[in-house]
Order: structure tokens, then sequence, then C-alpha cells
């Protein structure tokens, strides 16, 4: 059978565009098709303008220690609708990148929803389309819990298209997405309050890591509802009124809700069913480590699949399919050293195992090395900031088996101790590295304390 594409790739997200690129290479007729903006969540509504919301809030921040290093009080304005206008300007140069690659790399681009009619044909506005191998990339997207009144709240979507600063900020849940945003809007004067089903926020990291950020953020005047949830919202008197239930039952009012209480799968509309590609119970669509799916030609990568979320992951598995199936180099991704990091204020990161986890598997001769200090900067201040780094261990072959931070430049720091730590360093490597002084960097050589 002859077919109109070698692969067509389903989603222009971080996984689908370094697919069909590494797939271009080996000289293969590609297609893919997008329905919104090029470069999926990451690039329009998650990391990239994210981050720059970050920076723009750090300015606030060191403005209010600005005094301590000798700089005299002036008065600012922070132009919410500027700034996120140049955001948008910003994400409209990428778009224009990322076209402009697909062209040179002659892969072809078209705009719609497609829908699968069999495993080797989607329709897309009517039309049909064949190809020999297909690739799902349509990552995910975030939701809301079932609960009265949920619909006055909005995602972190809406986040970026806000008409104002918001004045009492409510979030409902203490993941990395409420945490980041939580910092932001404290930086730009918002009053804010998480509320999380566990006592700590940031479930998954380091219990000494989501402990120091939560202690951090609280001292900024962040307010923590933990061991609660949200039994409704009502609309009252201009304002929104949330009903909590948990150790401390309350309600408390808000002019902004926002929930980040997870992301599903952005399975569904796609008519997998034709194409015999059968999903797990929560939607994600079943992969083998090759990512191919119960359909022999059809593959997923990224947030559709139930693997690691992070836009780094999905570019690694959309490379690694493409040298797989079109490279004759058989590619799987290793998920074992993977570092993530939280963009609030304070900054944090870890690779590899946790305490807990290297204890489940390890026991206890696990060992832990921990230190908490205040950084260099805030030592002119009177903020009492707090940094903490950790490394877990294996107490029998000295081998680090993860490295967490909370502090200054947390994510580039551990971004290239992960590098080591797959490598196999030890506890001795460690602390036979002379470090760069004064930095935070050098404190996890801990020959030095």
């Amino acid at each position: 059978m002859t077919f109109d594409y070698s692969l067509f790739v389903i989603g222009a997200g971080p996984g689908g565009l370094a697919a069909a690129k590494a797939a271009a290479s080996y000289g293969v007729r590609v297609a893919m098709t997008e329905q919104e903006a090029l470069g999926g969540t990451c690039v329009n509504r998650g990391c990239v303008p994210k981050k720059l919301i970050v920076y723009a809030a750090d300015f606030a921040l060191q403005n209010q220690i600005a005094h301590s290093y000798g700089w005299s009080d002036c008065q600012r304005h922070f132009d919410w609708t500027q700034f996120i206008k140049s955001v948008h300007q910003h994400l409209e140069s990428i778009h224009h990148s990322y076209s402009q690659q697909l062209q040179q790399a002659g892969i072809e681009l078209i705009r719609g929803h497609a829908t699968f009619v069999n495993s080797h044909t989607v329709e897309i506005n009517e039309r049909k389309y064949t190809a020999d191998k297909i690739l799902i990339a349509v990552g995910g997207y975030p939701i809301k819990p079932n609960i009265p009144g949920i619909d006055y709240a909005i995602t972190s979507r809406q986040m970026f298209d806000l008409p104002y600063l918001p004045q009492k900020l409510a979030i409902i849940g203490g993941g990395y997405i409420g945490v980041e945003f939580s910092s932001i809007m404290n930086a730009f004067g918002c009053n804010v309050t998480i509320i999380d089903r566990d006592e700590m926020i940031l479930s998954g990291f380091d219990d000494d890591i989501r402990l120091g950020v939560q202690k951090g953020l609280s001292k900024r005047g962040i307010r923590f509802i933990g061991n609660s949830t949200v039994k409704q919202i009502k609309y009252s008197e201009e304002k929104l009124v949330l009903t909590i239930t948990g150790d401390s039952p309350k309600t408390i009012a808000a002019d902004t809700i926002l929930v980040a209480t997870g992301r599903a799968p952005n399975t569904k509309k796609l008519g997998l069913e034709k194409a015999g590609v059968e999903l797990e119970e929560k939607g994600a669509i079943k992969v083998d480590e090759y990512s191919r799916t119960t359909a022999e030609n059809i593959f997923a990568v990224g947030d559709c699949t139930n693997r690691l979320q992070l836009t780094p992951a999905a570019k690694a598995e959309g490379v690694a399919f493409a040298n797989t199936v079109f490279g004759k180099k058989p590619q799987k991704v290793d998920y074992e050293q993977v570092p993530s990091a939280v963009f609030a204020r304070p900054e944090a990161a870890g690779v590899g195992l946790t305490e807990a986890k290297a204890r489940e598997k390890f026991g206890e001769g696990v060992k832990c090395y921990c230190d908490r200090f205040q950084p260099l900067l805030s030592q002119l201040t009177k903020k009492d900031e707090q940094a903490t780094i950790k490394i877990v261990v294996n107490g029998e072959s000295q081998r680090v088996l993860g490295a967490h931070m909370v502090g200054e430049h947390a994510a580039d720091i551990i971004q290239s101790l992960a590098v080591a730590i797959r490598k196999g360093i030890t506890k001795q490597d460690l602390d036979e590295t002379i470090g760069i002084h004064p930095t935070i960097g050098e404190e996890f050589l801990f020959h030095s304390l």
C-alpha cells in the first residue's frame, strides 16, 4: 500500500516537534497537524511564559532588598497589561521560528483537529491523510475537581490572560504549578492562600525540600491551609467565597481562584478506538518502552502517556522514537535520573531518589547529609532567607542516590549534578572536589563543613 506520508504526527508540542524533525533528518516524508499554536502547553501556557513572569516578579523581590545594598528607595509601577503583551509578542516570535524550522526540514504542517479513521488514516477538516507510521503527541490539559461552583475558578491556562492582577488569590492545590503561581503573585503584591490535601506542599519531592519551600513562602506572607479540601465555591457580594473542610473548617474570600489539582491526558475526541489504540484507566495511552501503542504502527509520546510529565522527557521520547523507527537504532528513554525544579522563590530542585524512596529501596543503610544556611545575598538584609542542600547516599557503596536543594540557582546547580549522579558519583568524589567560593553550589562539597 502506498501512503501519503512515512510519518504523520498529531500534535506540535515539544515531543511532536522533536520527533518530526528527527524523523525528517532521516530523509522520510513527514507531516504534522496542530489545532492551536505551535509549541504546545510548554511554550504557550506553561514553562516559557511562566518563567518570564517569574523574572518579572524577581524585580519586585529585588526592589525589596535594594536599600540594603545602598540603593535609595524609589517608587516603581508594574504594568501587568503591558508586560503580558510583551510576553505574547515573544511567544509569537517562537511560533514563527518553529514554522521556519518545519519548512526548512520539509515537514508539512496541516492546521486542524485530527481524528482516526483507521490505524493508517486520519481525517482533518473533512480530508483524509494516510501514513505508514503515526505518532500521537497531543499532551494534556488541566483538570478541575467536581465541586459546586468550580466554574468560577480558572486553571493555569487562563492565568496568562488575566486582564488585571488579583488582590486576593486562592489556589486549590499545592503542586508545583500552584506553588509557582503563589510565589509569583505574592511578589506582585497579591494576598495569596494555598489550600492543599496534604499537610505540606509539593508531594513527590524530598520532605526537607517541601518543608524548606513552604517555610520560605510562609515568611513572604503566603497562607497555607493544609489537610483540607474545598467543599464549594459561591459568588457573594462581588467576591468568591470558598467553603473549606478538613483540619480547620473555614470560609475564605477571593476575587480569583486558581485550580491546580493536576492534569489529564488529552486523548478524548481522537477516535482512538477506530485505530485499535487502547487507553489506561485514567485516559493515558498504553505504550511500551519504545513508545509503541497497542496498534503496531502507532506510537505516542509526552503527557498523553502515563510517564514523566516534563518537557525534556517528551523531547527525549520523540527523538528516541525517530531513532528507533527510522534510524534503525533502537533507543529507550532512561527516566532514572531526571532532574525537576520548582521556580518559586525560594527555588527548589532535585534529582534522583528522595530520602523516603531511597530507604524503601536500600533500607537503613541509606545516609543523608543535609545542611541549612543563610545565603550570602540575604546576609546584608533583614530577611531570614534559608537555603537547604541535601544528598542521599548509599551507605555501603557511597554512591550518591539523589541531590536536592532549596535556594538561589537550585535548578541550574541540580541540573549540573544530575550528570555526575548519572555517572555514579560517590560521596568521596564530592568531598575531594574543590569548589568555587563564594557560591551556594560549593556547599554540596561537604568537606568544607
